[in-house]
């Protein structure tokens, strides 16, 4: 059966879109998605009838779901704003409402298809940890552990998590890791053992590439079994904690390497993430654009503003931006838009707090986005660094040591552990601690030598202990990175509440050699 409408022919069975002929690519989902609403057009589909038709069972967050609502309207010429053809009605759900002709002419035999489309997202299935033990006993602990594992990661935005019922099947059986992939549409499984010697428990997870076969991530928890709830909710925090980052850099290495013609938004935006971690000058400038591309394809695509509004703050408190007022207002604005448009996306949210706090000196309407943004993924590492920055810069370091503590406690080997180096080191700062801040400092700078914030805790704090040669040397690495840096400047940029930091700050600066 063919579906014709306006330019466009939908052909289920060869799976092809075709628009004034041409052949349209588009991820299975999306096609999927397409078809679904299509076949259902005579009346509204809610949320869970999508869920259920085009995921198979799969945990999806809200954002994930409408990246692929934005990219099915922009293959078929629709916009969100314009809803010609696909209309989202307002706490009901969607439907097609497109003029349709079926045409039930011979499209050749329907392709074999895969048990389940593969997901154009970071897609993972938990499977049953092993028991390595012999006592069925541990078998209630690691089935619980898998559960708790599988319900965490599915608040982790973007990320497309299998249900307990479909990953449970492969309880008890030896498994080809690829297969699952194949037959679950995943491209990472996370799989892993539960053994007991005494009163010891030892687990084991392996995070694994499913296409490759390939280990991305792997790790080992140790305690005591008296205290089974404890470490069930230890490990799951410290799993779901490292896994997060793991996935988003290997999906954002995997699409990077995609022609821009080939991109959607989706792909613009993971894109956009693997320049942004380069952090430099050049990288964070091509992310921006990365993002302006994805809005561009889809103006409301609420990850792509809150993300932009990031990159914008990162480049903004590092010097790498032009001293005027326009981005900080566009930054702002993308900001809240983003919390509007998801405003229950965790990352969203701590990307917009960072933004507000830092391009628009607002700190009580960030730290409640910090707040809301950790009580629905209390396990992002991330959230726990930034919102401690923003603590400690508030006169609050006590709470921000602890939250930058606990992220560091989640997930040890951050790649990104430079920011939560320089958040203790801002922390000490506040402290008059400068020794502590110094070792702190120096510590980010060992990951990341180019994070101003952490040059500028360095010169603060060898300052404040009389290193003054040492100083003026690191401000004129400083001047390198930033070569528009003034005392002045600085001090109009970045938000200080407390005075007394702000004047240690502007001392210290002028100091080491920092002009006027």
């Amino acid at each position: 059966m063919l579906y014709l409408f306006n330019d466009i022919i939908l052909d289920p069975d060869r799976r092809e879109l075709r628009r004034d002929g041409d052949a349209v690519a588009v991820e299975p989902q999306v096609f999927d998605l397409l078809e679904f609403l299509i076949r259902n057009r005579d009346h509204v589909v809610s949320r869970d009838d999508v869920l259920e038709a085009v995921w198979h069972g799969r945990i999806v967050s809200d954002a994930t779901l409408s990246s692929r609502i934005s990219a099915a309207r922009a293959a078929i010429g629709d916009t969100g704003e314009e809803q010609r053809l696909i209309r989202t009605i307002a706490r009901k759900g969607l439907r097609f409402v497109g003029e349709v002709r079926e045409d039930s002419g011979t499209t050749g035999n329907a392709a074999t298809r895969p048990l389940v489309p593969p997901a154009s997202g970071p897609a993972i299935a938990v499977l049953p940890f092993t028991n390595m033990s012999g006592d069925p006993e541990q078998d209630y602990f690691a089935d619980g552990m898998v559960e708790d594992i599988i319900t965490a990661l599915s608040r982790c935005s973007g990320i497309i998590v299998i249900a307990r019922n479909s990953s449970f099947t492969y309880k008890g059986r030896p498994v080809d890791v690829r297969e699952v992939g194949r037959e679950l549409g995943v491209a990472y499984v996370l799989e892993g053992s539960v053994r007991r010697a005494g009163s010891r428990l030892r687990i084991t997870g392996q995070l694994i590439d499913a296409a490759t076969g390939g280990h991305l991530w792997a790790d080992r928890f140790d305690g005591e079994a008296s205290e089974v709830f404890a470490l069930q909710d230890d490990i799951t925090e410290r799993v779901v904690a490292a896994i997060e980052p793991t996935l988003e850099l290997a999906e954002s290495e995997r699409r990077r390497a995609m022609p821009p013609n080939a991109l959607d938004a989706y792909e613009l935006l993971l894109r956009a993430s693997s320049l942004r971690d380069s952090f430099t000058a050049e990288s964070l400038k091509a992310a921006v654009g990365c993002l302006e591309q994805a809005l561009a394809i889809d103006p409301i695509y609420a990850p792509a503003m809150a993300a932009a509004a990031y990159c914008h703050a990162l480049r903004h408190f590092q010097g790498w931006l032009a001293p005027d007022d326009d981005y900080r207002t566009r930054a702002v604005t993308l900001a809240w838009r983003a919390t509007e448009l998801a405003p229950v996306d965790a990352q969203v949210l701590w990307m917009a707090a960072f933004a507000i706090w830092n391009m628009a000196d607002e700190i009580a309407p960030a730290r409640e986005l910090f707040r809301r943004s950790l009580a629905i993924n209390p396990n992002s590492a991330m959230a726990l660094v930034l919102a401690g920055w923003i603590e400690a810069m508030s006169g609050n370091q006590a709470h921000g040591r602890e939250l930058i503590t606990r992220a560091q406690r989640l997930n040890p080997r951050d790649p990104r552990g430079w920011f939560a180096a320089g958040a203790m080191a801002i922390c000490a700062v506040a402290d008059a601690n400068f020794e502590d801040a110094m070792l702190w400092a120096d510590k980010a700078l060992a990951q990341n030598r180019r994070f101003a914030v952490a040059l500028r805790v360095l010169i603060v704090a060898l300052v404040q202990t009389g290193a003054l040669s040492r100083a003026a040397q690191v401000g004129q690495e400083l001047l390198a990175i930033e070569p528009e840096l003034t005392v002045s400047s600085f001090r109009s940029r970045i938000p200080f509440p407390m005075a007394s930091m702000a004047a240690t700050y502007v001392e210290s600066l002028r100091t080491a050699g920092v002009p006027e």
